[in-house]
């Protein structure tokens, strides 16, 4: 069997248990394709898994590889796979449970994976499924969003703010965006038409302006979005604390929204990317043997200025 590289761990807990490994390479089964990465992005979701935050979803099997978001080429098609063929240029991401895509091969289930946008480079279309995901199914699939309808979206320079904001804004939708004061002008340039000071904000102003508010910063109350809702909208969270989880369960105005991504999803990210609607600001690129730091600090400053790309993977 030949071999690879791939950053993993051996059990949850701090940074310093993330190695670069040499490891054998895996063999895709039923319903999965073998996958050549070309290119990797970190997203807060990859520290909050390796910290053990997501055990529930992610499971105690171990050594785990890290990472979810990819792009690369099809290497080779495991049995029953007819939608993709070797040299298929494709974007994706891992499952929760198996992650790995910060490695150079990497096997993932079909239904997370499509065919990468032409328009799109390796390093751009790594950095979508994700982020892209996260926004697709919560302003569209979840909150139907509308033209005209009015959205709060905190975080807004934030992977998934960003993504949202463009989603909403393609919808026709008016932006209210949160983001630290020196983000003004870039939220600004990115479509949002009122930039709230995220330091400053207060809900008083709000009081029952916004159809969606999607709290992408984990920074709003259930209490506090239902205040700033109108009557019949609806509030939608991607940082499920328990109390958020509970609330969620127990009230049709508020929402957890998984980052899985469906047909609908990539078809609506892919069609968006192809048109320059969606356009990922990527903010460094380092090669697999630099990228262990590199996640650290990310990890420690989470101040990004876009998003963290690894490549190439070799």
């Amino acid at each position: 069997v030949p071999v690879m590289k791939r950053i993993q761990y051996f059990r949850y807990g701090k940074p310093e248990e993330l190695t670069l490994a040499d490891v054998d390479q895996p063999q895709p089964g039923r319903g999965q394709i073998l996958v050549h990465v070309k290119a990797a992005s970190v997203n807060p979701m990859d520290w909050k898994i390796r910290r053990g935050e997501m055990k529930i979803l992610s499971g105690s099997h171990f050594p785990r590889g890290l990472g979810h978001d990819f792009s690369g080429v099809v290497e080779a098609v495991g049995p029953g796979v007819d939608q993709f063929r070797r040299g298929d240029e494709v974007f994706g991401a891992a499952s929760i449970r198996q992650a790995g895509a910060f490695a150079e091969y990497l096997v993932a289930d079909t239904k997370t994976v499509a065919l990468k946008p032409s328009k799109l480079t390796f390093e751009q279309a790594a950095t979508l499924t994700v982020v892209g995901s996260a926004a697709w199914v919560g302003l569209i699939a979840k909150a139907k969003l509308r033209a005209g309808q009015s959205v709060l979206i905190t975080g807004c320079l934030g992977g998934v703010g960003r993504s949202a904001v463009q989603i909403a804004r393609m919808q026709g939708a008016i932006v209210t965006g949160s983001c630290r004061a020196s983000g003004r002008a870039e939220a600004q340039a990115l479509g949002v038409s009122e930039v709230i000071d995220y330091n400053a904000f207060e809900i008083g102003p709000y009081k029952h302006r916004f159809d969606v508010i999607f709290d992408t910063a984990g920074a709003l109350t259930l209490r506090q979005c239902g205040a700033m809702l109108k009557k019949g909208g609806l509030s939608l969270h991607i940082v499920p604390t328990p109390a958020k989880m509970i609330g969620c369960l127990l009230s049709s105005r508020h929402h957890i929204v998984i980052a899985n991504p469906t047909p609908e999803s990539f078809a609506g990210i892919s069609e968006a990317a192809e048109q320059g609607k969606l356009a990922p600001v990527i903010g460094r690129v380092v090669p697999l043997s630099e990228a262990i730091p590199a996640i650290i600090e990310l990890e420690k400053t989470g101040n990004p200025k876009g998003k963290l790309v690894i490549a190439p993977m070799e």
